[in-house]
């Protein structure tokens, strides 16, 4: 597995969720891990996961998030499976609004599939800090990216592979 993991992080508890995730993704192959500000991060050949996540601000992503995903076209998306995620405050959703599924929206307009649903990590407040346990739940949640990971592309590697 080939993974990117883009973050967008203003007080730095996103960027602690991103490394997390990504530390996790490196048991199964080789990670990226970069600010949505690093122009590599647009470079996805060979990305067979991409991993986006950002704080949830006015109900959903921080302009730096969303204009980085827009830049992708559909054509950059195939063939690569999805997941989102984003910090914000432990409020219900139609109060708090989520970075997460606004990322998840706009990437299945241009044609992505989401390998699992957009997830959800708390800070105490606006600046943070994370809530106690996020960072081992952001590792716990990328066991499940590994695991979906897995189950969606064995069956296409069985039917596709060499024998």
């Amino acid at each position: 597995m080939n993974a990117l993991v883009i973050y967008d992080s203003e007080f730095g508890n996103t960027e602690q969720i991103a490394a997390a995730i990504a530390n996790q993704l490196e048991t199964q192959g080789i990670v990226r891990l970069l600010s949505v500000d690093d122009p590599a991060g647009l470079n996805l050949i060979g990305v067979d996961l991409l991993v986006v996540g950002g704080p949830t601000q006015a109900h959903g992503t921080r302009q730096p998030l969303r204009d980085w995903v827009e830049r992708l076209s559909p054509s950059m998306l195939r063939n690569v499976a999805v997941a989102t995620f984003d910090t914000r405050l432990r409020w219900p959703l139609f109060l708090a609004g989520s970075a997460a599924d606004s990322i998840a929206k706009t990437f299945k307009h241009h044609g992505a599939e989401l390998l699992v649903p957009p997830e959800s990590f708390f800070v105490e407040g606006r600046e943070g800090p994370l809530a106690e346990g996020e960072l081992e739940r952001a590792g716990m949640w990328a066991e499940t990216l590994i695991s979906q990971y897995t189950t969606d592309t064995l069956p296409s590697i069985l039917v596709h592979g060499s024998s």
